[in-house]
């Protein structure tokens, strides 16, 4: 809410006049995105934090950088430095740590 008088500011200034520009490969990305990453996404996630309780299954989401930096690495063949390898196992430490301290 803070953000938005500036948002709207930044949109009116920027606003392109026409979408004549934009390529099919960029709207079926948009589709994509918004329709299988924000929407059916949601609803797997939603379902599995209703089945495992929110407070255990809301825990590894912090694992994402994880799977995101090994998919990286693997599927597109991004470099991985070992300061991103250090601080993987560092968001891991810490999920691991709040799971064994939430259950007791």
């Amino acid at each position: 809410m803070l953000s938005l008088p500036m948002m709207l500011l930044l949109m009116i200034f920027n606003m392109p006049h026409n979408l004549d520009n934009v390529r099919l490969p960029a709207w079926l990305s948009l589709f994509y995105v918004s329709l299988f990453s924000m929407l059916i996404g949601f609803i797997f996630w939603y379902r599995g934090l209703a089945q495992g309780g929110i407070a255990s299954v809301g825990q590894l989401q912090l694992l994402q950088p994880f799977f995101g930096l090994a998919l990286a690495a693997w599927l597109l063949n991004e470099p991985v430095s070992m300061v991103m390898i250090i601080c993987t196992i560092g968001v891991i430490a810490c999920v691991a740590g709040s799971k064994k301290f939430a259950k007791s």
